[in-house]
């Protein structure tokens, strides 16, 4: 499968986080700033928002090419499409370090090595699903979230850069040291659950999620990383599968926060492949967050922390929500705009 990974498409505009323009990153350019859930609007009139692939896109002249060649036909192929012109180059030459099991520094060491026939037509049928959005990340089937590799497929939502931010906030604020028992509502590929198992040796994670494909992919992805011993994963709407006596230290969730309404706007990449499942949550984007705060509220020890990843222009809502637990508090990302909320379950409701 070769060495090359890459991250989700970033967002470049302060608006909603699926909304308007958003581009897809180079391979692991940490920390860029981001709006947590790609977006683009769609300028396309064709059915979906897909873009019409020309017979000379779909179907080039086969001969002989070198691997500078096909590269730089591939990057023109994805540049004339302006909503995928920004990471063309990245994109050809990460798909070409795939398909030949190559690394990039053998791609740039050896630009004069020639492609076979099969191989250019094999390469040539990936640039073509990239030229119909769909993410790059499907297309080599893997991804990297907080240093692990993943496995994701269209079952799951791909993992993004600004959920590292919401791990990285959890783990500021728990024990190292201690036997912890956590839970990851709305697991999808596991990132975040297995992010944690991994960086706390004495964690249990509880993962769950409605989806059993996504479940099938999480306990993939935690056996590739010897952690499965320590997740145990659940078919589950939001902790309803959790007994009702379990008491958690913390629960952590990157749930479904898109408005329905905002569908229309999304970039075909997002809106036509990634699981609705795990994107929409209502007119206003907050029904999960008005089902899981109460639910989590009773399966938390008192102290015990919640972590959320929002979206763009939600945390009032969430502020409202949580007034009556302490130390409510909101983390942005690189953008400033606020991405995760914290906040500590009271000893009861009232105080």
């Amino acid at each position: 499968m070769g060495n090359a990974s890459v991250s989700a498409p970033i967002f470049a505009q302060k608006q909603h986080p699926f909304g308007v323009l958003a581009k897809q990153s180079p391979p692991r350019q940490p920390r860029i700033a981001a709006s947590a859930k790609p977006s683009l609007r769609s300028e396309d009139n064709t059915p979906a928002g897909r873009l019409k692939i020309s017979d000379n896109a779909t179907r080039p002249a086969l001969s002989m090419l070198t691997y500078r060649e096909a590269l730089t036909r591939a990057t023109s192929q994805l540049s004339a499409h302006p909503d995928l012109r920004p990471p063309a180059l990245t994109d050809a030459s990460t798909l070409l370090q795939h398909f030949l099991g190559i690394d990039r520094a053998t791609l740039i060491a050896h630009p004069e090595r020639s492609l076979t026939r099969d191989q250019l037509a094999g390469y040539q049928l990936l640039i073509t699903r990239r030229l119909r959005f769909e993410p790059i990340q499907y297309i080599l089937g893997e991804t990297e979230f907080y240093g692990l590799r993943l496995k994701v497929s269209p079952a799951v939502l791909i993992p993004r850069p600004e959920t590292e931010l919401l791990v990285e906030a959890v783990l500021h604020r728990l024990p190292h040291d201690q036997p912890l028992h956590l839970a990851d509502i709305g697991t999808g590929s596991g990132a975040i659950a297995i992010a944690l198992a991994n960086s706390l040796p004495t964690a249990h994670v509880t993962a769950l999620d409605l989806s059993p494909d996504a479940l099938a992919i999480a306990r993939e992805n935690a056996h590739t990383h010897a952690i499965a011993d320590r997740i145990t994963f659940l078919e589950s709407d939001l902790l309803a599968a959790l007994p009702t006596r379990t008491k958690l230290d913390a629960i952590v969730s990157n749930p479904p926060y898109v408005p329905l309404a905002d569908s229309p706007t999304l970039h075909p990449q997002v809106r036509d492949y990634e699981p609705s499942l795990a994107l929409f949550a209502g007119p206003t984007g907050l029904d999960l967050y008005r089902r899981l705060i109460p639910q989590a509220f009773r399966h938390l020890h008192p102290g015990g922390l919640l972590a959320l990843e929002i979206g763009f222009g939600q945390r009032d809502a969430l502020a409202s929500l949580l007034s009556n637990w302490h130390s409510v508090a909101f983390l942005p990302d690189l953008q400033g705009i606020p991405r995760v909320t914290l906040a500590v379950r009271p000893q009861t409701m009232g105080n």
